[in-house]
Parts: structure tokens; C-alpha cells; sequence
């Protein structure tokens, strides 16, 4: 039974979590600890998990999709261009960024999570749903765009010595991160990433004798 609807009650979390972070709690740009980490990164957990169990039935998934895509053009697209303007128009930058930055995360993580949904909902397995899911959780935490962001932005005053606005690399490097370090950072990240994506190989290599377990069952519609 908690097998069957193990991905409903991951959903409710993950969305519970979602309506703490977004409505309840103010927007905070700045992740001071290893727990709020966690909990910043939690419903995005929680919703990779609801994916790879969320049952495939013929006929729905185009419905399902087509939603989503309504939802991103009809909320999730006008709640991030109101923020955007919002910050525009503000007369003080520092106290609106807050705002924006709390969006332009949950945009990052919708966009992640859609194409997640999408997959499944092709017929992916859910082994492989999960692997992609915590793959690119991986990704969203490494500092990637951060590090384009610090390369690609025309900085009026020069650019910065250190990544004082990654407060998710700070949590676990202890002071604003170099260039070099943020570099470090996200390349750890990636390669786990690249380790998750790869287990399945990375299982028959280290145990070719052991009986590859397939993962087109898991597909099955239930």
C-alpha cells in the first residue's frame, strides 16, 4: 500500500514544503546553515521522488503535459515577469532582490521538474527517473549558473573576487567562495551527478557476474 502510493504523500510533502518556502516564510536570498540547505532542497526531493513513482496511464499524459504548460504560461511565467518588474522598479534594490531571487529559484526547479514529468509520463522507468531527477538536483545545487553568471556579466565596478551572493557554496566552504573554488565546487557536483546517471553501467562493470536488473518493468502501467 505504501509502495502504491508512495509518490502521493511524497507530492503532498514536496508541495507543503513548496507553500512554507514560497507563501509563508519571507524571501531570504541567504542560506546561513546546513539545515536550511536541507530544507531549501527538500521539496525538490520530495517532487523527483512523487515523479518517479507517478503512475503511467494511457491517454493522460498529453492532458497532464498540456497543463503544465498552461500553468508555466498562465502563472509560473507572469508571478516571475511581476518579480522581475517589481525589482525594476524598486527603489531599493538590496530589499527587493529577496523576491525576485525566491522566484527565479522555483523557476529553475519547475523547469527541472517538468522535463522530469514529461519523461516519465513518456514511459521512462522509474529507476531512470529517479537517476535523471537526483542527477539534476545535483546540477541545480552545483553553482553552475553562478559561474556562468560571474564570466558572462558586464560588471560595472570589475568583476568580484569572491561569490558573495552563493550562499549555498558558502554553507559548505565556510567564506565566499574564489573563482577557483566555486569552479571546485560545481565540478564535485557534476561528476556525482555523471556517477548517478551511470549506475546502472557502473554496476555491471564493478559486478559483471550479477544479473543486470531491468528496468522496462518498472514502466508498466499501474
Amino acid at each position: 500500500m505504501i509502495r502504491r502510493w508512495g509518490w502521493l504523500l511524497a507530492g503532498v510533502a514536496g508541495g507543503a514544503l513548496t507553500l512554507l518556502l514560497m507563501v509563508v516564510m519571507p524571501p531570504d536570498r541567504t542560506i546561513d546553515n546546513p539545515a536550511e540547505f536541507v530544507l531549501r532542497l527538500a521539496p525538490v526531493v520530495f517532487a523527483v521522488l512523487a515523479i518517479g513513482g507517478f503512475p503511467q496511464r494511457p491517454g493522460i499524459g498529453l492532458a497532464l503535459l498540456a497543463m503544465i504548460v498552461v500553468g508555466y504560461m498562465g502563472v509560473v511565467d507572469t508571478l516571475y515577469t511581476l518579480r522581475v518588474l517589481g525589482l525594476a522598479d524598486a527603489t531599493d534594490q538590496s530589499a527587493a532582490f529577496p523576491s525576485f531571487y525566491q522566484m527565479a529559484i522555483f523557476v529553475n526547479a519547475f523547469t527541472i521538474l517538468a522535463v522530469l514529468f514529461g519523461y516519465r509520463l513518456g514511459g521512462a522507468p522509474s529507476g531512470r527517473v529517479l537517476r535523471l531527477g537526483f542527477a539534476a538536483t545535483l546540477v541545480l545545487v552545483s553553482g553552475l549558473n553562478d559561474i556562468t553568471f560571474f564570466y558572462l556579466y558586464d560588471w560595472p565596478e570589475g568583476r568580484p573576487e569572491r561569490f558573495t551572493w552563493a550562499s549555498h557554496i558558502t554553507v559548505f566552504t565556510g567564506s565566499p567562495a574564489s573563482p577557483a573554488g566555486a569552479i571546485a565546487f560545481c565540478a564535485v557536483h557534476l561528476v556525482l551527478a555523471g556517477l548517478v546517471l551511470a549506475l546502472p553501467w557502473l554496476r555491471t562493470r564493478l559486478h559483471p557476474r550479477l544479473p543486470s536488473r531491468p528496468e522496462s518493468a518498472a514502466s508498466a502501467p499501474r
